[in-house]
């Protein structure tokens, strides 16, 4: 089955530029005749293209909101992120009752599923002594470990995501709640980022995903900031804990497992250094690892309508408005008694690997070794290629020439120019 990438490039919005290959955390974008092309094996969707393009070539594909039709009934999924949303909010309530006024059926926080997952995780780390664990929560994180950091994917805790777990207990408390089959019910979740959308269609831990579609937050603002100013429709409360919705900033998962040598990084090239740290071994008294590729956490998402800054500030003010008016709310026997480990083991998936074969696999490394030395280690990407070194890998792999850096170029055109001089000098 081919690998589903929500992260596209727009070619006829593409300028060229290198914007996008410098930011991209897996060297997964090339300049190739003007044009920007993604490499899929390495693509790991943290959306950093999208938030660098000036010329918004770099898209999301997520699911259209008229999707939801296709069921029966219909239940959102709104991620925490999209709280802090809106201007004139009140309270979360607000929130979840505009969602029930565009069209959704029904409501199930992923916060819910996030307090699900927090007792979990803190479960498994008192039951092994494989540290440190690392987070599941965050697809592109996760994602990358497969394509960069192989060796650490023993690390990841055996946990689904609190959008899975969210998913799979709406369907079922709905089915059973108004006696339906399960097909007749679509799920779809609220998404603040394209790796999201991703894990949707290959989903991790799992062999098909318990979530329907994905909607992006930026897709149905507008609808929903319509409807939440009507008072058609009134959703019974939040059925969350303030720590799950925590979960929406950097942080929030940590202090709602409630580990104190646990470590919160957020921005993925940040959590590159942190887990280079943890392969080599360099943080032995660490037992859990929150790693998110957006600044911020899911506040900062490519797919959200608000400032991520903003956002949180206005998160921050309904939660506590919701911590004066309610009383903190407790997952059931029921949902902490659930099973939530990972149905099937995550594979690696080797985008770095030069060639199947060994012997020709440490002979290409060879070569590559020898034309990163002969190139000028500028690293300037006019090449196409992000860095020297990848362009000499490009070329080993027979997907550019030496002539495609300027500056070896340059060198050649010298070269022939003093030949030519030194052939009329001798015909003299």
């Amino acid at each position: 089955m081919q690998y589903f990438h929500s992260v596209t490039l727009d070619q006829t919005k593409c300028k060229g530029c290198t914007n996008c290959l410098r930011k991209c955390p897996t060297e997964a974008i090339r300049v190739r005749e003007g044009k920007a092309m993604i490499i899929p094996q390495r693509c790991i969707d943290c959306g950093e293209c999208i938030r660098t393009c000036p010329y918004h070539a770099k898209v999301a594909t997520t699911d259209d909101f008229a999707s939801i039709n296709k069921f029966q009934y219909r239940i959102a999924l709104p991620a925490p992120a999209l709280y802090g949303q809106f201007k004139s909010t009140q309270s979360i309530q607000q929130i979840l009752s505009g969602l029930l006024g565009v069209g959704f059926d029904e409501v199930y926080e992923v916060a819910r599923g996030a307090d699900v997952v927090s007792k979990a995780v803190a479960a498994k780390l008192g039951a092994t002594d494989n540290k440190p664990l690392i987070s599941s929560a965050c697809p592109a994180v996760v994602r990358l470990i497969q394509v960069r950091f192989p060796e650490l994917i023993g690390n990841i805790v055996d946990v689904l995501s609190p959008m899975e777990v969210a998913a799979k207990n709406a369907k079922e408390e709905f089915c059973e709640k108004h006696k339906v089959p399960v097909e007749s019910v679509g799920v779809f979740f609220i998404t603040p980022c394209p790796a999201k959308m991703t894990s949707v269609r290959n989903p991790i831990g799992l062999k098909k995903s318990y979530v329907d579609g994905a909607i992006s937050i930026v897709e149905i603002y507008g609808l929903l900031s319509a409807h939440m100013k009507r008072s058609d429709f009134t959703f019974g409360g939040p059925n969350a804990s303030l720590k799950g919705i925590g979960w929406a900033n950097s942080g929030g998962e940590i202090s709602a497992v409630g580990n104190s040598s646990a470590l919160a990084v957020d921005g993925i090239h940040e959590v590159i250094q942190v887990l280079e740290e943890i392969e080599n071994g360099k943080l032995p008294n660490l037992t859990y690892f929150e790693g998110l590729a957006c600044h911020g956490g899911c506040m900062g998402g490519p797919l959200t309508f608000e400032n991520a800054y903003v956002a949180k500030n206005r998160l921050r003010t309904l939660m506590a408005r919701a911590a004066e008016r309610e009383p903190e709310i407790q997952i059931t026997a029921k949902e902490e008694q659930q099973d939530i480990s990972f149905a099937q083991y995550i594979a690696e998936q080797p985008a770095m690997k030069l060639d199947e074969n060994i012997t020709k696999a440490m002979y290409m490394l060879e070569n590559i070794e020898r034309i990163t030395a002969e190139l000028p280690g500028m690293d300037c990407g006019s090449c196409g290629a992000p860095t020297c070194r990848a362009l000499a890998e490009d070329i080993v792999k027979g997907n550019a020439t030496e002539m495609d850096c300027v500056f070896r170029l340059k060198e050649r055109v010298k070269n022939l120019a003093q030949q030519m001089i030194d052939l009329s000098n001798m015909k003299k």
